[in-house]
């Protein structure tokens, strides 16, 4: 969980009392990051904003993240097949296809996933479960990233351009047909 730019030494790495005050400053700098993170939490605050469509976030690396859906930055890539990936979590998810691993089984239908997560929506198809809903029209979903997409009927926001003509889109799948036509 160490930040990069507040890496902590260890205690074994130090040999003087020079090293010493200096893993103390950089461990009292780093809480203080750690804290500043955890004081948005409780209070729901998001002091950061996109420019380009106004959406809030509690910490900077969240915008950071977010912006790349407006300029297209792709910064992670597979070492296996080339496929680039805005968020390193999200090229994590991916490493595991290539190993076909899906230790996740159903109960009720035998379908496998790779993901915990996915087999707990799987299931909600069984169960009916539609736990997410939209604050606006109270039509409900039974994954959060279906709801994100349906908020972008109300909220008519379009995060995928196309680099050829500039049209843009509400969906990533509707911006790939469109390239492909």
């Amino acid at each position: 969980m160490d930040s990069p730019n507040y890496q902590l030494l260890s205690e074994k790495d130090l040999s003087g009392e020079a090293d010493q005050h200096l893993y103390n400053e950089k461990k009292s700098i780093y809480k203080r990051k750690l804290l500043k993170k955890h004081q948005h939490r409780p209070t729901g605050e998001k002091p950061y904003g996109c420019d380009q469509c106004g959406k809030r976030f509690a910490q900077s690396g969240h915008l950071g993240s977010h912006q790349r859906i407006h300029t297209g930055e792709k910064p992670y890539g597979c070492d296996q097949c080339g496929k680039r990936f805005t968020r390193s979590g999200n090229l994590f998810t991916h490493q595991g296809f290539h190993t076909w691993e899906k230790p996740y089984g159903c109960d009720q239908c035998g379908k496998s996933f790779g993901q915990s997560g996915d087999l707990v929506t799987h299931q909600r198809i069984h169960t009916g479960e539609k736990p997410y809903g939209c604050d606006q029209c109270g039509k409900r979903f039974a994954d959060s990233g279906t709801l994100v997409k349906h908020h972008r009927i109300h909220t008519v926001e379009k995060p995928y351009g196309c680099d050829q003509c500039g049209k843009r889109f509400a969906q990533s799948g509707h911006l790939v047909t469109h390239t492909c036509v």
